[in-house]
């Protein structure tokens, strides 16, 4: 069905008015050839002006080869190849109709109606047969014509096209293609764009197949390796309007931090974006990576050198041919009539004008002599695609030349076998060859028809060169090798510039990448006690450590203890110390007036029990700041409370002693029950041990031991962090432990506020009252200091040191206010430390009596008359005055 379509287009195309103008060389083997010798016409007119390096220097490129070929005997022998060369005019569908010429041969025409005048059928010449097709230039012709040429299975080798959609070969199986694809230039220009550190760029297009399908393979094959995120994708339109490359200028400075342009456009497109970058003000912003369409011309960037400074661009590699440019200057119009075009490239290049019949030669042109010389008389540079058209028609030469030595072994000439050459064969043997190009390279195909892909990189550099222009920068076959020390920015800066969306995130931040946009994303400290696990992952670090300055990672929180050094030590030491001394100093004192009236009166037993449980009090500070161990935490747990408990139940005791006494005094003269002193030491031995008993309890259910508590001193900023070694008291096992020494102290403050109305005289009751009430008043000033500070940094040293003071000064509130007054009188007043005499012996004997029935030990002293101990033995001044009396 296809074919007979096509038979139809084309009886309707050889029925137009004109042919089509072609280049034809006879030859044994014909050779198609497609070539854009004009450019895309204006208005709807199918060609425009002439193309001389892209059109006439491939097209001769071809003709050149052509007698290089037929000149050698060594390749294809006694065999002439020929060609027919058709003009593409830079577009896709007269390209299409131009073509239509390869397949006449292939085409039956039915001649059983035509007859001559005789009546004879006519002799009709067979069109010359096309066995394989040179071309074309452009991706979008060679799509269109392959998709015709594959219909009569003819095989076509392009030199210029580069669309990767042309290595699908199931849809183009009969189109290859000595230039590599696009899809190696991509790869290649996205391993350009990894080296100079760049992750996000912009993609800017002319619109057809050889623009989008460039950036759509760059596309692709940087969304498959990652790391590279397109800013903006922009085609140029195939007819911009006014404006239209102002407008893409000010699209792409949307996201200016996408500095890099990646560019796959034509030379027009290329110059009028760069004239809008100018005009933009933008010199030097932009830095582009363009395709082989840009390559080394000097055409795109002409008087926009400073704007396309930088330009990094890639060109599949290739050499100059010196035998066609010994070739291509030689051409003159006498030697080169074969050209059917040649005389319009000799007035264009020439800038001249040849005579015609019936043509008006224009005035402002001068006439053209004939004897101007290209590379003389005009300026001359070989195109750089010449290398591969030579390579191209090496390929169905050497292709042709297997097949006629398989097919025709021995026989000189095209034989049987090759008469007509099969398609699908000839396509096989293409597919095949390998040989030295024109370059010295291989000339290789694979199993799509690509070639391999060789590119050389320039770059454009003006500033600070002896050359200023493309500089070579490195190569790539298959990988990279860029030379980033030779390469040199706008204003001649060496430094790579930046092409970024987001700058790297700091030692300790976090990437929070921004949704649909891989390369781009915000850094966020990992802040507080956080480190950053990963790039893009903050971690808490364990309670025992801390993260570094860094944040990268985390390191052991450094553990910190009381130190004796420490302003919170010195004080409660140097309380404790003076406490020690002055209790030590009473003992000593009262074992050394043992037998004293003041001391005996004072009750000794339960005098040194008292002195007993202060030392254990001062004691108790320096437990508490000495280095926790489980020796150490378990004296702490059992001297916390045992100095308190040891001090109030004696002076419970005691005061309850005398209030029993002066209560039993009101009522009789019978002395109260259990107010001996092996009475009261029983006594007091029995409230010391429920404190002992609870210590022991607590050991049996939680075994002493240190502990290291990280969350103490853990404030905002983690720099600040320790752990604290300590016993395992938490502040309400401390509480625990004074408890029942509150509870005793209170007790003891309620039987002192009973007894506050012993008479002045018998003033014993007075002193442990007021011990009591300044007591109180430290343990409630204490409660609001220990547990106000539970938020402070300084917890742990400000609840030690309130502890022990506390304790301190209400063991020096005993100390002071019940023993230094007898001390100072034993020390310093020893006259009065005797036994006072009385007047009245009855008085004497009923005082000795009194003493002896209610408070054995109790003896009058000059210090308190009226036989009142320091004891308060006596039941009442009542009673005695009675007694007296």
């Amino acid at each position: 069905a296809a074919r007979l379509n096509f038979m139809f287009l084309f009886l309707c195309y050889s029925q137009s008015d004109h042919g089509p103008d072609f280049v034809d060389i006879p030859g044994d083997i014909t050779l198609g050839g497609l070539f854009p010798i004009h450019a895309r016409g204006p208005h709807g007119l199918p060609c425009g002006e002439l193309k001389k390096e892209k059109g006439i220097h491939r097209m001769e490129a071809m003709l050149y080869t052509l007698d290089q070929i037929n000149s050698d005997p060594e390749l294809l022998p006694n065999i002439t190849l020929g060609a027919r060369i058709l003009d593409t005019c830079s577009r896709d569908t007269y390209a299409l109709e131009q073509s239509l010429t390869f397949v006449q041969a292939l085409i039956q025409k039915d001649t059983s109606d035509i007859r001559c005048s005789s009546g004879e059928p006519p002799i009709i010449r067979k069109p010359e047969r096309v066995v394989a097709v040179i071309g074309a230039s452009a991706s979008s012709v060679s799509i269109m014509v392959a998709n015709i040429l594959r219909l009569f299975e003819i095989p076509q080798v392009s030199y210029a096209s580069t669309a990767p959609e042309l290595s699908d070969n199931n849809r183009y199986d009969f189109f290859s293609r000595v230039v590599p694809p696009d899809s190696y230039q991509a790869q290649a220009m996205l391993d350009i764009v990894k080296a100079l550190g760049w992750n996000y760029v912009s993609t800017l297009a002319s619109e057809g197949n050889y623009g989008e399908s460039g950036v759509e393979a760059f596309m692709q094959i940087s969304r498959e390796a990652g790391g590279v995120c397109i800013a903006q994708s922009v085609k140029i339109p195939r007819e911009p309007t006014s404006g239209e490359f102002d407008k893409i200028i000010k699209r792409l400075m949307e996201t200016s931090n996408a500095r890099g342009v990646i560019i796959f456009a034509n030379e027009d497109d290329i110059k009028r974006v760069l004239e809008a970058a100018e005009r933009a003000n933008l010199t030097g912003h932009f830095l582009f990576v363009g395709s082989d369409s840009w390559g080394a011309k000097s055409s795109p960037i002409t008087e926009l050198e400073d704007v396309a400074e930088g330009a990094v661009t890639i060109l599949p590699k290739r050499a100059s041919i010196d035998g066609f440019d010994q070739y291509f200057m030689s051409r003159s119009l006498q030697n080169n009539r074969r050209n059917i075009w040649f005389a319009e490239f000799w007035e264009d290049d020439f800038r001249c004008k040849l005579t015609r019949p019936g043509i008006k030669l224009d005035p402002d042109k001068k006439k053209c002599t004939g004897n101007e010389r290209i590379g003389r008389d005009s300026s001359y540079e070989q195109e750089g695609k010449v290398q591969f058209v030579i390579d191209a028609v090496y390929a169905v030469a050497h292709a042709l030349h297997n097949m006629h030595q398989d097919l025709c072994p021995g026989s000189f000439g095209v034989c049987s076998n090759m008469d007509p050459v099969e398609g699908r064969l000839l396509l096989n043997y293409i597919r095949a060859v390998n040989f030295n190009g024109s370059a010295g390279t291989s000339v290789v195909f694979n199993e799509n028809g690509d070639a391999p892909g060789r590119y050389d990189i320039f770059q454009f550099q003006m500033t600070n060169h002896s050359h200023p222009g493309y500089h070579v920068i490195g190569q790539w076959t298959n990988n990279l090798r860029l030379n980033v020390e030779e390469m040199q920015w706008s204003g001649g800066d060496k430094s790579v510039p930046e092409s970024i969306c987001s700058f790297p995130c700091k030692p300790g931040e976090r990437k929070k990448m921004v949704k649909g946009v891989p390369c781009c994303w915000h850094c966020e400290l990992c802040d507080g006690y956080q480190y950053q696990l990963d790039e893009f992952t903050c971690e808490t670090c364990p309670s025992d450590m801390r993260p570094t300055l860094n944040r990268t990672t985390c390191h052991p929180t450094p553990i910190i203890k009381l130190e004796w050094n420490s302003p919170w030590a010195l004080v409660p030491t140097s309380i404790a110390l003076l406490g020690i001394l002055a209790t030590s100093a009473v003992v000593i004192t009262f074992i050394r007036f043992n037998d004293t009236p003041i001391v005996r009166a004072s009750g000794r037993e339960l005098s040194y029990v008292l002195l007993t449980g202060i030392f254990l009090i001062y004691l108790m500070t320096f437990l508490m700041i000495a280095e926790p161990g489980v020796v150490v935490c378990a004296f702490r747990r059992l001297l916390l409370g045992l100095g308190m408990a040891i001090t109030y139940s004696a002076m419970l005791t005691k005061t309850n002693r005398i209030y029993r006494i002066f209560e039993q005094g009101k009522r009789s003269v019978t002395p109260p029950k259990f107010i001996s002193p092996a009475s009261q030491l029983i006594i007091t031995f029995i409230l010391i041990s429920v404190q002992v008993l609870g210590v022991f309890v607590s050991f049996a259910v939680v075994p002493p031991h240190t502990i290291i508590d990280y969350e103490e001193l853990r404030p905002p900023n983690p720099d600040l962090a320790r752990g604290i070694l300590k016993c395992d008291m938490s502040d309400l096992s401390i509480i625990c432990c004074l408890s029942y020494s509150i509870v005793l102290m209170v007790t003891c403050t309620v039987y002192a506020v009973k007894s506050r109305g012993v008479p002045e005289t018998f003033n014993e009751a007075k002193p442990i009252g007021f011990t009591m009430y300044t007591t109180c008043i430290v343990w409630l000033a204490f409660v609001p200091i220990f547990f106000g500070t539970a938020q402070s940094t300084e917890k742990m040293f400000i609840q030690t040191a309130t502890l022990t003071v506390s304790m301190s000064l209400s063991a020096s509130v005993s100390l002071g206010m019940l023993y230094l007054p007898k001390v100072y009188v034993i020390v310093f007043h020893p006259e009065q430390n005797v036994q006072k005499r009385k007047r009245s012996f009855k008085v004497s004997l009923l005082s000795l009596l009194l003493m002896d029935v209610l408070l054995p030990d109790c003896c009058c002293v000059a210090l308190l008359p009226d036989c009142c101990c320091l004891a308060g033995c006596c039941p009442s001044s009542q009673i005695v005055s009675e007694i007296i009396d």
